[in-house]
């Protein structure tokens, strides 16, 4: 009967470092994984800004091109992109525009981002 109690015993107490181990390992795993979403969505934000950003520079050369105020071509490009600014430059035929912002991913990484476009003068 002793035999058996300490049967018991010993399956409690095996038990018991296997819930230890388990919690152990999930304190250990989990910031890992909370770091890996918070990277994979700044990731998709530094994307999609770069998207709009790009998407600014061109309709921002377009106005250009069309011979709009670089006022409002630069309004453009702020509108689409927070703290985004505009530089613009011709080149024989073509006006381009050059978008530039800075994407902050958490608090410790800031990523620059530059995208260029350009548009024909006198264009549609």
């Amino acid at each position: 009967m002793t035999g058996a109690v300490r049967g018991r015993g010993s399956a409690a107490d095996h038990d018991a470092r296997e819930r230890g181990s388990v919690v152990a390992e999930l304190a250990i795993a989990l910031p890992a994984v909370l770091l890996t979403l918070l990277l994979g969505v700044g990731a998709l934000h530094t994307a999609a800004t770069q998207v709009a950003l790009q998407d600014a520079a061109a309709d921002a050369a377009r106005l250009l091109g069309r011979g709009e105020g670089a006022d409002r071509a630069a309004g453009v490009v702020r509108a689409s992109v927070d703290g985004a600014r505009m530089s613009a430059s011709d080149a024989d035929d073509l006006v381009c525009v050059t978008a530039s912002a800075r994407v902050g991913v958490g608090r410790l990484i800031s990523i620059p981002l530059r995208m260029r476009s350009c548009a024909l003068r006198g264009g549609l």
